[in-house]
């Protein structure tokens, strides 16, 4: 029997059993790679949209307050109704950290937003417009740490035309607020 073309015949099955192996891996790591950024988009396109199904329901409360005979609870059945509770988990289980954490302020600019509206603040108040404006400066950061994970391009307010993502500058509101007197 010839040792050396038996030792080159097993070697060869190692090496070629090896690359299949390492391949498959590889290939494994790539497609669960591609599912998590797969799940991360529709996460972070889910929490976005019911941030902003319930923030239009406040906005809907805040312009007519008194015509809802309990706000607290129309305020608390805005988040609940929007499934913020929910996708808000799966962010925090999908999303990188950046995300997350953007995600987070955006929810607390929710709640804030939530809180003032079920103490009666109309949309034209100050308070309303206090916690309303900083809600849209942590929407826009949110946006910003999303595009910046899937696109690698980052926002910033000038592209828009814009000098801050709070969207004081461009609030009739705002701007009446400020305006010298006559």
């Amino acid at each position: 029997m010839d040792w050396g073309t038996l030792v080159a015949t097993v070697s060869g099955g190692v090496v070629a059993m090896s690359g299949t192996v390492l391949a498959d891996r590889l290939r494994n790591r790539h497609d669960d790679e591609r599912g998590l950024e797969t799940r991360r988009r529709a996460v972070y396109i889910e929490f976005i949209t019911a941030a902003g199904l319930c923030h239009t329901r406040l906005r809907e409360i805040a312009q007519a307050p008194e015509a809802e005979a309990d706000l607290e609870a129309a305020t608390r059945a805005a988040l609940s109704d929007a499934a913020i509770y929910e996708v808000r988990e799966r962010l925090f289980i999908d999303a990188s950290t950046s995300v997350a954490g953007a995600g987070q302020a955006m929810y607390e600019g929710l709640r804030a937003l939530r809180s003032v509206v079920a103490a009666g603040a109309g949309k034209d108040s100050a308070a309303f417009h206090e916690v309303y404006h900083p809600y849209l400066r942590a929407v826009w950061a949110y946006r910003a740490a999303v595009r910046t994970e899937l696109e690698g391009q980052p926002l910033s307010p000038g592209d828009f035309g814009w000098d801050q993502w709070d969207g004081r500058e461009r609030c009739p509101v705002c701007r009446a607020e400020v305006a010298p007197a006559s």
